[in-house]
């Protein structure tokens, strides 16, 4: 499941760039869900968030899993990057880092706990990034997921057009297909936690989920 939009590559990373370079000193939200309540990272743990943003998160994390614990914040972005880091400057247990949410430069089962809000959905390739999530998850790891989805397939003219993907609306799939990447992603226990009320954007229907799912733990040999 690639998702491409009709729009050249190129011309949709500039949109989602500049849109992203103007919000990050702003004071606007940037959440579709409560992907971090519901993910509840523990003290000790690893935490990873995919398209971090501003950093608020990651200083929430920080606070829960403790001295002991590690934060990562990933953003393909640089203001993104460049104000995250800011915003967690003095926590030692935290950094961030920049990069493509479907070639994440960290290692294999590096977390504990992955979360992403809001974000994947600018992603053109949604089973690629949920493969990463595979990857960087240890085994019996949990992701949570809060995401913009289409009450059903969206006409070309918006899945070409660069900005209705930077307003968060352009990339979203309906929530079966985006469910079925999750689990093709070879992640386990998949179940919708929250699901807004459909709303109009640029004359489309989406609504938000929010997703959990674990990456399974390997089979103990007899």
């Amino acid at each position: 499941m690639t998702d491409r939009p009709a729009a050249p590559g190129p011309a949709l990373e500039a949109a989602v760039a500049t849109r992203y370079q103007g919000l990050a000193a702003a004071p606007a939200s940037l959440s579709c869900g409560p992907a971090l309540q519901l993910a509840d990272p523990r003290p000790g743990e690893r935490f990873v968030d995919l398209g971090c943003g501003r950093g608020n998160d990651l200083v929430r994390a920080a606070d829960l899993v403790g001295p002991a614990g590690a934060v990562t914040g990933v953003d393909a972005t640089p203001r993104m990057v460049e104000a995250a880091r800011l915003q967690v400057a003095g926590l030692p247990q935290v950094r961030v880092v920049e990069g493509d949410l479907a070639a994440v430069p960290l290692p294999d089962g590096c977390a504990d706990v992955v979360i992403s809000n809001c974000a994947i959905n600018h992603a053109r390739d949604k089973a690629a990034v949920y493969r990463e999530v595979a990857r960087l998850l240890a085994p019996g790891g949990r992701v949570v997921v809060s995401d913009v989805v289409s009450e059903a397939p969206l006409p070309p003219e918006v899945r070409g057009d660069p900005a209705a993907w930077a307003a968060c609306y352009g990339g979203a799939i309906p929530e079966a297909a985006y469910l079925a990447a999750v689990a093709a992603a070879g992640l386990a226990e998949v179940r919708v936690l929250r699901r807004t009320a459909p709303y109009e954007k640029g004359g489309v229907r989406v609504l938000s989920l929010t997703v959990a799912a674990v990456r399974p733990r390997a089979t103990q040999e007899p």
